[in-house]
């Protein structure tokens, strides 16, 4: 990941993820086209994932070849403070407290 960022000039913040997805913290230009960065993401890291870690990978992909989901969710930040966003990131692997109903 930091590679792949390191070519395009973006900053890792902060990385962390579930179960299902990852979050990803970052600055970047302005200029940066978006679209193409997480697909270079995407098809970089499953590369080296599956070269790693392919006999484990193998019991998950129930007869699909797709490591990543083809969607993805980008949100820019204005008016919060990065430190915000941060803990945001890092809490996301936490369990939420029983009859916790807040969203994460």
């Amino acid at each position: 990941m930091a590679s792949v960022c390191e070519k395009w000039g973006v900053e890792i913040l902060e990385f962390n993820g579930e179960a299902d997805h990852v979050h990803l913290l970052m600055r970047y230009y302005p200029q940066l086209q978006l679209s193409k960065f997480v697909n270079n993401v995407k098809t970089v890291t499953s590369r080296m994932l599956r070269k790693e870690f392919m006999p484990h990978i193998k019991k998950f992909y129930w007869g699909t070849e797709a490591f990543w989901n083809s969607s993805y969710f980008v949100a820019s930040c204005g008016g919060v403070t990065v430190e915000t966003l941060r803990k945001y990131v890092e809490s996301q692997s936490e369990i939420p407290n029983e009859g916790d109903s807040s969203p994460r």
